[in-house]
């Protein structure tokens, strides 16, 4: 048995972070985690679904998910807080399988990564529901809900990864929502992915356990992580989880897998914007996972329960930049802002453009597709083929 975690919410919080689940939802609070249960009860698993990877039997029909630091302990019928994840009998069931809510064609910058295959076309995938409470979430209208809420399409991992193949491109992102809420899915295409010579990338939030996040990246090139910001006080209140198994997730996709790696922090006016928090947030991300990993500023907008919160001011991403290279980052972008000298890419040593891009979509390159400076020869860190 695995140790209980050092999180655990009262009723009140819990409710205060649970937000908007449904009118009649049921909702119960359990020994080292959260659960609700479904708007709509279920005798059985969906008929689209399979058991999840990391949980474990208890006396009773009782489950414990390790899915995510949650480690939410489930009655028979009840749902994780991720909204994704139910207790069906005694088994841990995901909801959220072969249902995306969102799938559309994009370029890769918008996972956002920059140094990853540069100007590559991916089909990208997500599932409502989300094991985070974002108080600004850009996506609420189907992170905040159940999978079965939200308007959806019928899409086997196989039926994925061939729409891909057929339409000639080579990558698939899971983005949008909150991969970990579902990745047995996301797993499943990932592995049909690579048997088929496709790329996999994935940008998340990376509030996760590192046993299932290592087997995940096992099928995965690279990963986007958003850190939100640099202090438990913001993600408590805020993110509705805990910063230190964020910070415990970077690390390992960093030195215990051989996925690429970039960084995301949104500055949210009057929440997390302290310049010496950016500081900290920099010394502690070279120090840990290097200072060539790429750093995107992204722009606030004002979307859910912050809609009366002013955008970002451009100023103030410019100054975070750069306190970010006076920190000692090499390469550091400003993104949800265009056109913006600050989207492109850079040679670090004679500072000449290397791809230049309004917003998400490449302009020209200059790096002959291989991330190379023709002045000074030298290669920047990434995947460039």
């Amino acid at each position: 048995m695995k140790s209980l975690p050092d999180y655990e919410l009262n009723r009140r919080e819990f409710m205060d972070k649970l937000g908007r689940v449904g009118a009649g939802t049921c909702v119960a609070c359990s020994v080292g985690g959260v659960a609700v249960s479904l708007p709509a009860a279920k005798a059985s698993p969906p008929i689209h679904g399979r058991e999840v990877d990391f949980y474990e039997q208890l006396s009773g029909k009782r489950i414990q998910c390790f899915v995510c630091p949650m480690h939410c302990v489930l009655e028979d019928g009840q749902t994780c807080f991720c909204r994704t994840r139910t207790n069906y009998g005694g088994k841990l069931f995901t909801d959220a399988y072969d249902n995306p809510c969102v799938l559309r064609v994009e370029s890769v910058e918008k996972t956002p990564l920059n140094h990853f295959r540069p100007g590559s076309r991916c089909i990208m995938l997500g599932v409502g529901g989300c094991n985070l409470r974002c108080i600004y979430c850009q996506n609420w209208e189907v992170s905040q809900q159940f999978p079965e809420q939200v308007a959806k399409y019928e899409l086997t991992p196989d039926q994925a990864v061939d729409a891909a193949v057929k339409r000639g491109i080579d990558t698939i992102a899971f983005n949008f929502t909150e991969a970990v809420v579902f990745l047995e899915y996301a797993t499943d295409i990932a592995r049909l992915a690579k048997k088929k010579g496709l790329h996999v990338v994935c940008a998340t939030a990376a509030f996760i356990e590192p046993e299932p996040l290592i087997a995940f990246a096992e099928h995965v090139d690279a990963f986007a992580v958003t850190l939100k910001g640099f202090t438990e006080e913001f993600y408590h209140d805020s993110i509705g989880v805990k910063l230190a198994p964020v910070l415990t997730a970077i690390k390992t996709i960093k030195h215990r897998t051989s996925s690429w790696l970039e960084l995301i922090s949104l500055i949210v006016p009057g929440y997390n914007e302290d310049m010496n928090e950016f500081r900290r947030m920099c010394g502690w991300i070279r120090q840990n996972v290097g200072a060539e990993t790429p750093l995107h500023f992204a722009r606030f907008v004002p979307e859910y329960k912050l809609k009366d919160v002013e955008q970002t001011p451009v100023p103030v991403m410019e100054e975070a930049k750069r306190v970010a290279l006076q920190g000692g980052m090499k390469y550091v972008y400003l993104s949800n802002i265009a056109p913006h000298p600050d989207t492109n890419t850079y040679c670090p040593r004679c500072k000449r453009p290397l791809i230049e891009r309004h917003g998400f979509e490449i302009l020209r390159r200059w790096d002959n597709g291989q991330g190379r400076c023709p002045t000074c020869r030298i290669t920047l860190p990434g995947v460039w083929t």
